[in-house]
């Protein structure tokens, strides 16, 4: 049983077709995407948690960066979901992690959206950071790279390396933390202490209502 997806979603065959939207129907497109992904895995499996929570932040990043010129790095793979339907996969996502299917994570082999082979976890800050060195060697100073990554892959001792190495690099990099309280299991230790503080305070929310309401 083929799921099928909305209106809009089902003329989104690429990140090109989605920016032909305008940003009042964004609203609606997430809302499709989102309910696509819930039908999807309810009947064929997968990950549910992880990709929900970035639908808004994979079609903002679709729509405002040229991908996949401009290089996207999801961490963990399980966020992907969403970019998979947006970059060409909508048909066959029925398949995900299925024997011949596509893969449950970001593949090159499949897409070359998929700048990045990736599963668990850790890995999105350094491998973004190299492709960001390689463009700059490269002179190719316009490519944009983003990492994404969420709040338990961001304790991984590689994350914090590379943020330490990406400090002082003087390269086209952009980190995006996903505080979303998803790991495998609850998150613990300092750094989920410090920005569960962040989350809740007082300041943060004011800014983040201002935000919103403009929006």
């Amino acid at each position: 049983m083929l799921i099928s997806p909305g209106k809009l979603l089902s003329k989104i065959d690429s990140p090109q077709d989605l920016k032909k939207l305008d940003q009042v129907q964004l609203v609606q497109l997430c809302e499709e995407l989102r309910n696509f992904i819930i039908d999807n895995v309810s009947v064929y499996g997968g990950h549910f948690g992880a990709s929900l929570g970035v639908v808004e932040l994979t079609v903002a990043l679709h729509y405002v960066f040229n991908t996949p010129t401009d290089q996207l790095v999801w961490d963990v793979g399980h966020q992907a979901y969403g970019h998979k339907i947006l970059t060409g996969r909508r048909d066959e996502f029925y398949t995900n992690r299925m024997y011949r299917g596509i893969s449950g994570f970001p593949k090159r082999t499949e897409s070359e959206y998929d700048a990045f082979g990736v599963g668990h976890s850790s890995t999105s800050v350094s491998a973004g950071l190299g492709m960001a060195v390689a463009s700059k060697y490269l002179g190719l100073d316009q490519k944009q790279h983003i990492a994404v990554i969420g709040d338990g892959a961001l304790t991984g001792g590689m994350a914090f390396e590379a943020l330490n190495h990406a400090g002082v690099s003087d390269t086209n990099l952009l980190i995006i933390l996903n505080d979303n309280c998803m790991s495998i299991d609850p998150n613990v230790g300092a750094l989920k202490d410090y920005l569960t503080d962040i989350t809740t305070s007082k300041t943060y929310n004011r800014l983040k209502d201002d935000v919103e309401f403009i929006g």
